[in-house]
């Protein structure tokens, strides 16, 4: 890891944290940018900035992206070799209510991000997409090299605008962007508003969890360890021209400038009843299902194809769920201060 200084944009969100921290562990200097937005609990997030803080390495500010003069000042003052992006508003279904939360954070945020980028001569932009860009996509596994032109929420196409937003750059101005589609997180310190999180709190308070479509949904689960092991090494590769390519037969996940595109995920869909029945077993506490349809904007099913990350960086995500989710549960029942099994 040959990274002198950093900048992590959502340093305070899940995967930000474990990103940092990750990095100033291996002795290199993080700037961190979060606007702290009550989207979820922000006493989660300001306790994961308290271990961030117990680091000499690691600057803060609280800044929003969509603040184009408070972002300018951060890049003026401190030279990045690498630019991580993983601020945004997240969440499909919170789309449906909150629309211009997305456009702010995600569209706006993004151009002045980039901006900055150009101007101050970043050496690489990498950037957190999301499998939701898939959307109405049906080919398993999902490809990078696959057309991703329909999606099916606000929020995966304010992901695909990004990809897109950053080719533009790449293109116009030599920018090195590498794009990220994260396939279904999970692990200690997560969000929230997903699926482990909520399981986890319904069934050690006794509450019914919700089931959609009827539990006949199967996710690429993958684990927070394994993504930032992916992030890390994708920020040391620059990415490169595609020779082979061509206007004809466009490849969505390359291009003739520095542009690349990943998905970083587990390589091995499980079904929604096995994820629930894990979270069960390492809680030793039966969940009460209440079973739904699928909720608009959600997709039945991902699973992401990692052949060009295997073949690129030489890494492949493995924790199985049993691992990951007893992992998250010792840290849920610690930071809650639990007692149970």
């Amino acid at each position: 890891m040959n990274f002198k200084s950093v900048l992590v944009t959502g340093a305070a969100g899940f995967i930000g944290f474990h990103l940092s921290k990750r990095l100033l562990e291996a002795d290199c200097h993080v700037t961190g940018i979060d606007n702290l937005n009550d989207y979820y609990d922000v006493s989660l997030k300001q306790a994961r900035l308290e271990k961030l803080n117990s680091s000499s390495g690691f600057s803060f500010f609280k800044a929003d992206l969509s603040d184009r003069a408070a972002l300018e000042k951060i890049f003026k003052d401190t030279p990045f070799d690498v630019v991580v992006n993983l601020a945004a508003q997240a969440g499909v279904r919170y789309s449906l209510e909150n629309p211009h939360a997305y456009v702010d954070s995600n569209l706006v945020g993004f151009v002045n991000l980039l901006e900055c980028c150009r101007h101050n001569a970043a050496k690489h932009l990498v950037f957190a997409s999301s499998s939701s860009v898939y959307g109405a996509n049906t080919k398993m596994p999902f490809s990078v090299h696959h057309n991703v032109d329909h999606p099916v929420s606000l929020y995966a196409a304010s992901k695909k605008a990004n990809e897109l937003m950053a080719h533009t750059y790449s293109h116009l101005y030599g920018l090195p962007c590498t794009g990220l589609r994260f396939f279904t997180v999970y692990g200690p310190w997560g969000r929230p508003d997903m699926a482990l999180f909520l399981f986890t709190k319904a069934i050690l308070e006794g509450k019914p969890i919700k089931v959609f479509n009827h539990g006949k949904m199967k996710r690429d689960f993958t684990y927070i360890d394994d993504i930032v092991e992916g992030v890390i090494r994708v920020m040391g590769k620059l990415p490169e021209s595609n020779p082979e390519w061509t206007g004809d037969a466009p490849d969505p996940g390359t291009s003739y400038v520095p542009y690349k595109i990943y998905n970083i995920g587990n390589n091995q869909p499980v079904e929604l009843m096995k994820f629930i029945e894990v979270i069960e077993s390492a809680l030793g506490k039966t969940a009460e299902k209440e079973f739904l349809d699928l909720q608009a904007g959600d997709v039945p099913a991902t699973y992401a194809d990692i052949d060009d990350l295997i073949k690129d960086v030489g890494f492949k995500p493995a924790t199985p769920i049993e691992t990951g989710i007893e992992r998250f549960v010792s840290w849920y029942k610690n930071y809650y201060n639990i007692s149970f099994g």
